[in-house]
C-alpha cells in the first residue's frame, strides 16, 4: 500500500515554516506498512490543489491533506478536495452548534465565518477534533481513502491516533515495514556505491536508499512483508551482504550518530577524553557534549585558536611551532598529547588545520587541509587530510573525521 501527504498553505512555502505534520505521518504509516511515495506542499490557491489532489488520487490509493481546513477565505481545502473528488459539501449544524459551546467556554461570540468549518465532503465521516474548531474528515470512495487533517499540529496529532489509527487498521491490508539504517564515515559516497551497488541492485525489495552528508553517509533498507518476521528477514539478508562487504567502515546500525557511538564506546569501556581544537572552533567538543550523559566520558578542551595559546595553554613546544608550524603533524601531535595529560583523560583529541574560506596570512597551507591526532598514554597517532567545500563544510568534515578515529581507537581498528 502506497500513501502521499499534501501539506495546504502559503506559509509552509516561505523560510519563516517547516513542515513537521508529514514527518509524523509518514513514521505512523509506515508504522502500519504503508509506504510514503511523494509529499508536496501548496499555497492557499484552489486551482492548484485541486489539481494536485486529483494527480495524487490517480497515482496512490491513500491521500492526507493537512492544513487549509481553518474559517477564512484562503482556507481552501474543503472546497479544493470536493471539486477533485467530483462530490458537494454538506453543511452540518451540529458542528456549528459544538464549534459554539467552544467558543463559550472561553466567554466569547463565535464569528460568523466560523460556519464554513461545518461544511463536510458528501459521504465523508465527520473527525471530531478535541483541541480546536475544524473537524478533519474521512472520505472513502472507489478511488480509495482521503483524509482532510487540520494544520496544527498539536491538533492534528491526537485526531489521527485516535480517529484515523483505528480506520486504518481496519480499511488497510496486512503489511509490515522494516527499516535499518547503517551509517558510514571516512569514504566518499561514489567509493561506497561503487563497492556496495552489485549487491543491493539484486534487490526490489528490501529498497535501498543512500543518503550522503559531509564525512557520513546513510544506507537505508526497507523491506516490506506480510509479517514482521518476513520483512525483517529480508532486511537481514541484504545487510548482512551490505555489513560483510563495509567491515570497519561502518559506525551504527541503528541510526546512531557518530557522537552517540563514541559516547557509548567511551562510557562501555570507562575511558575519558579531552580536546585541543583549533580550526573547528570548539565543534568537536559541541558535537561531544550534545549528548545527554557526556559528563560521565568528556572531561574538557581547548581552543587553542592562536600560536600563543598553543604554548600558553597546552605547553606546545614554541620550537615546533617554529619549525613545522601551527598547521602540521608535529603540533597536532602534542596538542593532543599535552590535553591527554593536563586533562588526566584516556584519550586526547587534537584537530588543527586550515578552515578557510582564504588561505591563513604568510602561510602555503592550502584551505582545507587539516590534522587530527589521538593520543592515549602509549601512542599517538595522526592523520592528514584535505577536505573540499566552504568553511563550515570543512569544519565538519574534520570534526566527524576526529570522531570516527576516537571510535576505531576505541574498538582496536
Amino acid at each position: 500500500m502506497t500513501a502521499e501527504i499534501l501539506a495546504v498553505g502559503s506559509e509552509l512555502l516561505t523560510p519563516q515554516r517547516v513542515d513537521t505534520n508529514s514527518l509524523y505521518l509518514t513514521q505512523k504509516l509506515n508504522e502500519l506498512g504503508v509506504e510514503v511515495v511523494a509529499k508536496g506542499v501548496i499555497g492557499d490557491d484552489r486551482v492548484r490543489l485541486t489539481q494536485a489532489i486529483e494527480q495524487a488520487r490517480a497515482r496512490t490509493p491513500l491521500l492526507i491533506l493537512t492544513g487549509g481546513l481553518g474559517p477564512t477565505e484562503d482556507d481552501v481545502t474543503r472546497d479544493a478536495a470536493a471539486t477533485a473528488c467530483g462530490c458537494n459539501l454538506v453543511f452540518h449544524q451540529e458542528i456549528v452548534d459544538a464549534i459554539e459551546a467552544r467558543f463559550r467556554s472561553f466567554r466569547r461570540a463565535m464569528a460568523p465565518i466560523n460556519r464554513r468549518q461545518a461544511y463536510i465532503l458528501e459521504g465523508a465521516e465527520i473527525l471530531p477534533n478535541e483541541r480546536g474548531t475544524a473537524p478533519g474528515q474521512w472520505l472513502r470512495d472507489q478511488a480509495g481513502v482521503v483524509i482532510l487533517l487540520p494544520g496544527p499540529p498539536n491538533e492534528l496529532k491526537p485526531m489521527f491516533e485516535a480517529q484515523c489509527l483505528p480506520r486504518l487498521v481496519q480499511w488497510l491490508p496486512q503489511r509490515h515495514i522494516v527499516a535499518r539504517v547503517l551509517r558510514v564515515a571516512g569514504m566518499p559516497e561514489s567509493d561506497l556505491d561503487q563497492l556496495i551497488s552489485p549487491i543491493y541492485t539484486r534487490y526490489t525489495n528490501p529498497v535501498t536508499t543512500i543518503l550522503a552528508a559531509p564525512g557520513d553517509i546513510q544506507v537505508h533498507f526497507r523491506a516490506h512483508g506480510s509479517s514482521d518476521a518476513e520483512a525483517r528477514a529480508l532486511v537481514e539478508e541484504l545487510s548482512r551482504q551490505v555489513e560483510e562487504a563495509l567491515r570497519d567502515k561502518i559506525y551504527s546500525r541503528d541510526g546512531e550518530s557518530l557522537e552517540e557511538v563514541v559516547g557509548r564506546l567511551l562510557s562501555e569501556r570507562g575511558a575519558t577524553l579531552a580536546v585541543a581544537e583549533s580550526c573547528t572552533g570548539g565543534l568537536l567538543a559541541e558535537r561531544i557534549t550534545s549528548v545527554p550523559g557526556s559528563s560521565r566520558y568528556f572531561l574538557g578542551g581547548w581552543v587553542s585558536y592562536s600560536s600563543h595559546a598553543k604554548t600558553a595553554w597546552l605547553g606546545v613546544s614554541p620550537q615546533t611551532l617554529e619549525t613545522h608550524g601551527a598547521v602540521s603533524a608535529e603540533a597536532a601531535r602534542e596538542m593532543a598529547q599535552r590535553a591527554r595529560e593536563a586533562a588526566c583523560s584516556t584519550l586526547g583529541v587534537s584537530v588543527t588545520g586550515v578552515a578557510g574560506p582564504a588561505p591563513d596570512p604568510g602561510s602555503s597551507h592550502p584551505v582545507g587541509l587539516v590534522y587530527i591526532a589521538v593520543a592515549d598514554q602509549q601512542s599517538c597517532e595522526v592523520k592528514e587530510r584535505r577536505f573540499v567545500g566552504e568553511r563550515d563544510r570543512v569544519r565538519l568534515q574534520a570534526s566527524q573525521l576526529a570522531l570516527d578515529l576516537i571510535r576505531r581507537k576505541l574498538v582496536g581498528n
